[in-house]
């Protein structure tokens, strides 16, 4: 039950974030908001894993993996914060949704698991479910949308790689390595793009920081109740507080065609979640 609570916690933490971001975007950089988002996420995470968790930061055996997850991360988060500056919260982490499916095609060939009939058909099912939010030849494509789709196909590639670094890395190590080499990537390019953030502005920049910190560290705690496989399911939930702060906050709320690809995402979401339990039991 803990778990649950824990993982439920984090995803109501999560969309606040984005819902920051999206407000920032009006009037600020996407670069220069997810350097606020690397930024201060380090400023708060570094002290609570000295104080707290210090005697588990043993350094990695795989730091070219871990920098290339950081870089992977990073560019995620560039083009959801792009995306959600241009189209709802909702329809943009639906699309974003698409990385379970991800995970699922590309395990075999880089993780080297066996993927069945039925998780495949599961695949395919999904992504049909992302082209019913899109619609192509029914609406107008814009950059935005397929922005958020690469978020979800590179947030795909970024749980292979944690699931490939969980046999060898510490999560906590891991967690601060990929804030770290985000921050400074990011960190090169502000100079160039530097908006001057009012007061308001940099007390929201912090509080992306804030939330993503908080966020991360009850998924951290999750974790340490239940395996992530039997967590997976309840990510969804995040899509209810982004609907929320979305309609409350901008106005914003999914039409029908977003709410069935939505449905459809899930479903073989949650069937491939159900499956590898099934599977790993045996």
């Amino acid at each position: 039950m803990k778990a649950i609570v824990f993982n439920l916690l984090a995803w109501v933490m999560l969309p606040v974030m984005d819902g920051f971001a999206k407000y920032l975007s009006a009037d600020l950089p996407v670069l220069q908001i997810t350097w606020a988002r690397y930024f201060f996420t380090v400023v708060f995470t570094l002290p609570v894993m000295f104080f707290f968790y210090n005697k588990q930061l043993v350094w990695t055996d795989k730091p070219k993996l871990q920098f290339v997850r950081g870089i992977i991360l990073l560019c995620a988060n560039i083009c959801f914060f792009y995306a959600i500056s241009v189209i709802s919260l909702a329809k943009a982490l639906t699309l974003a949704f698409i990385a379970p499916l991800i995970v699922t095609a590309f395990s075999p060939i880089i993780l080297g698991e066996k993927v069945g009939v039925r998780r495949w058909t599961a695949v395919i099912i999904g992504f049909i479910g992302s082209l019913v939010v899109i619609r192509p030849g029914f609406v107008e494509l814009n950059l935005a949308s397929f922005a958020a789709l690469g978020t979800g196909v590179m947030y795909g590639f970024y749980l292979i790689i944690t699931r490939k670094l969980s046999i060898s890395d510490n999560p906590l190590l891991t967690l601060l390595l990929t804030g770290l080499v985000g921050l400074v990537i990011i960190s090169s390019v502000i100079p160039f793009i530097w908006v001057k953030p009012t007061l308001n502005q940099w007390s929201m920049m912090a509080g992306i920081g804030v939330f993503a910190c908080i966020g991360h560290l009850f998924l951290i705690l999750s974790l340490k109740y239940a395996d992530a496989s039997k967590l997976a399911p309840f990510s969804y939930f995040e899509i209810i507080t982004n609907i929320i702060i979305g309609y409350y906050f901008f106005n914003n709320f999914p039409d029908n065609w977003t709410f069935l690809g939505l449905f459809i995402i899930i479903f073989s979401g949650i069937y491939i979640s159900r499956r590898e339990i099934a599977i790993r039991q045996f």
